[in-house]
């Protein structure tokens, strides 16, 4: 009986000794697996990225195309009618988009594309300034920092270091504009809105490094805590960005009566006039990513680390400014105003020539003068106030002295 159940034995601990090998062979072939693919994995190439990005916004966006648009003004569903323009002003002629065509002499069908050199310079200065402040001082350093340590932080993160800030050293180059008509199908009464397309390319290094810890707090507080860098680089940013004008609209301010009538005249509330601007979904942007993490032995520039910083800035900047998606600027008033006036007075001109004059310091005379102007009424009213004051006191002396007034040169009594 013993002979016979040692076979069947010796069968089950062989089987079970084969299962178990298989299995751990399983495993770590899954997690080389995983490691090599996954982690170790080689991206796919800039043009490949950027091609199914592309294709992937243009029909995520589709949809919404016919119901949005750049120049769509969110406030021309809510015009009122009950609007009366003034008789004091002269009436003008309609201005529609074909008359202000005809009057700048620009043909949207045969105008050739524009170079916008001289943008180029305005923009380039703007940035070079830009640079320039941002080095004498460190706003910018506490500003990151403030940002990156702010309510949005994970809890699983230690505070942020900012380590790396690199403003780049070139400048966006803008070319080929034109200026065409909107393309959402949609003619108002003034003709179809107008809007300026041109290409941006930008190539540089625009860097940020960042250091943190990230810390486990299961099964308890502080169980392990993780180093990690990164930096991160924008290379290269190539796209078509498309500018236009939303005018001001006036339309009913909303009323905070819970009844439904609608009262004779209501008070309207006017949008100012904004700057639009988007990029299409075509656009281009090559990050390179650097990464450390560990403390005894690092694991340097994992490219799923790369893959996940890259998915997620270019999820934030198609939330925000790609199309259907617009933002938009408000505008100032340029009507000319004497506070917002720069150079020397009328006095001090000798109609000669201009003298160059300091912004900073005529904002300061300024300030300078009114403040001398408003100590100067104050005197002044003060001074009446005490003039007035000693006079009454004089009177109610006399009277109390001498029991009423006496004329002068009178005999004493």
């Amino acid at each position: 009986m013993s002979t016979a159940n040692q076979p069947v034995q010796q069968q089950s601990s062989l089987s079970f000794t084969e299962g178990f090998l298989l299995g751990q062979l399983s495993v770590v072939i899954l997690i080389g697996a995983f490691i090599k693919f996954f982690i170790f994995g080689d991206p796919p190439s800039p043009e490949t990225t950027a091609s199914t990005r592309a294709l992937a916004r243009r029909n995520q966006d589709s949809p919404y195309r016919r119901t949005f648009s750049i120049n769509s003004s969110p406030s021309a569903a809510g015009k009122s009618d009950t609007f009366l323009p003034s008789n004091i002003l002269r009436n003008p002629p309609r201005l529609t988009t074909p008359i202000i065509l005809r009057k700048t002499y620009y043909n949207v069908d045969a105008h050739q594309p524009e170079s916008l050199d001289w943008f180029n310079v305005l923009i380039a200065q703007t940035i070079a300034q830009f640079r320039t402040d941002a080095h004498q001082d460190e706003a910018i350093l506490t500003s990151l920092t403030n940002l990156l340590n702010g309510p949005q932080k994970p809890d699983v993160l230690s505070s942020i270091k900012v380590t790396e800030i690199s403003l780049g050293e070139d400048f966006p180059i803008f070319s080929n504009c034109r200026v065409h008509p909107v393309e959402d199908g949609s003619t108002g009464p003034d003709g179809a809105r107008l809007q300026a397309r041109m290409d941006v390319d930008l190539s540089d290094l625009l860097t940020l490094g960042v250091e943190t810890k990230m810390i486990l707090n299961w099964p308890k507080p502080l169980t392990a805590i993780l180093p990690v860098a990164l930096a991160v680089s924008i290379v290269r940013f190539s796209g078509t960005l498309s500018i236009s004008f939303l005018p001001s609209a006036s339309h009913p301010a909303p009323s905070s009566s819970a009844s439904n009538a609608i009262p004779p005249q209501q008070p309207l509330s006017t949008t100012p006039t904004s700057l639009a601007f988007s990029f299409l979904p075509d656009y281009r942007l090559d990050i390179s990513v650097r990464s450390l993490v560990g403390s005894r032995s690092r694991l340097q520039d994992i490219p799923k680390i790369a893959q996940m910083v890259e998915n997620r800035l270019h999820a934030w900047i198609d939330e925000r400014c790609v199309e259907p998606r617009v933002q938009q600027v408000a505008l100032p008033s340029l009507w000319p105003r004497k506070k917002n006036t720069r150079g020397p007075s009328s006095e001090e001109g000798d109609g000669m020539g201009i003298k160059d004059t300091d912004p900073v310091r005529d904002i300061r005379e300024e300030a300078r003068r009114e403040v001398e102007e408003e100590r100067r009424r104050d005197r002044e009213s003060w001074e009446r106030e005490a003039a007035a004051g000693t006079a009454e006191g004089l009177r109610w002396r006399s009277r109390a002295e001498g029991g009423g007034y006496e004329m002068p040169g009178a005999m004493p009594m």
